[in-house]
């Protein structure tokens, strides 16, 4: 599977970027309520793992009051490794960090991070002037405020980076429903972003259920 246009997101050369998403930088967010983010980072989490997309995590001073990563991102996938930092902002003045992205071959970042206009901002800023192709997670970010928020997007869309929705994420990197592990993603649709769609999923097994259960009886008149 590769991306359909140069706008949309190959899965092949995609490496997600999960950065800053820490306890105490949580509190600070204002521009979506905490659970939606917190739901969000933890959907990308697992649909990175789904997707075999490499996976880097850091932190920002975790010993001091921006406090650990949220657990659910290792927890949810195990293979993401956690690059820790020595005092720099911008994640991509971190020589470890660059280099694990380097090493993957790949040239497609999926980057979120908290606060959107830093700890998202910086790197994309750094890492489209290097050269890669960035889509930034807004809603699996979050600010201190809406404005702060809307002024970054314009900043990271005049550098050349592509915003987008942890959704439309999923769907990109699934890219098709043809696929042995389609329902593990609808469980990520229902458990962390779309709860509604549960009905559809439950309409859907309903109707499956009754032409099953229609072929069964034919077949016993027979």
């Amino acid at each position: 599977m590769t991306a359909k246009n140069k706008w949309m997101i190959d899965p092949n050369d995609a490496v997600m970027l999960l950065i800053d998403h820490q306890s105490g930088l949580f509190q600070l967010v204002q521009d979506m309520p905490l659970p939606v983010l917190r739901a969000n980072v933890t959907a990308l989490a697992k649909i990175a793992h789904l997707a075999k997309i490499p996976t880097f995590t850091t932190a920002s001073v975790p010993d001091g009051p921006n406090g650990p990563l949220i657990p659910e991102i290792h927890e949810c996938n195990p293979d993401a490794v956690y690059i820790p930092r020595t005092g720099q902002i911008d994640a991509w003045d971190n020589p470890a960090w660059v280099d694990a992205i380097k090493k993957t071959g790949r040239h497609t970042l999926l980057i979120a991070g908290t606060l959107t206009s830093v700890c998202m901002a910086f790197p994309t800023l750094s890492a489209v002037a290097a050269g890669y192709k960035v889509f930034d997670i807004i809603d699996a970010s979050g600010n201190w405020s809406k404005m702060a928020t809307d002024i970054t997007l314009a900043r990271v869309v005049q550098a050349g980076a592509i915003p987008t929705d942890t959704f439309a994420v999923l769907a990109e990197l699934m890219s098709t429903w043809n696929r042995p592990d389609a329902m593990d993603f609808a469980k990520v649709m229902v458990d962390q972003l779309v709860p509604p769609y549960r009905a559809l999923i439950e309409s859907y097994d309903k109707a499956q259920r009754v032409v099953k259960e229609g072929q069964e009886t034919k077949l016993d008149k027979a």
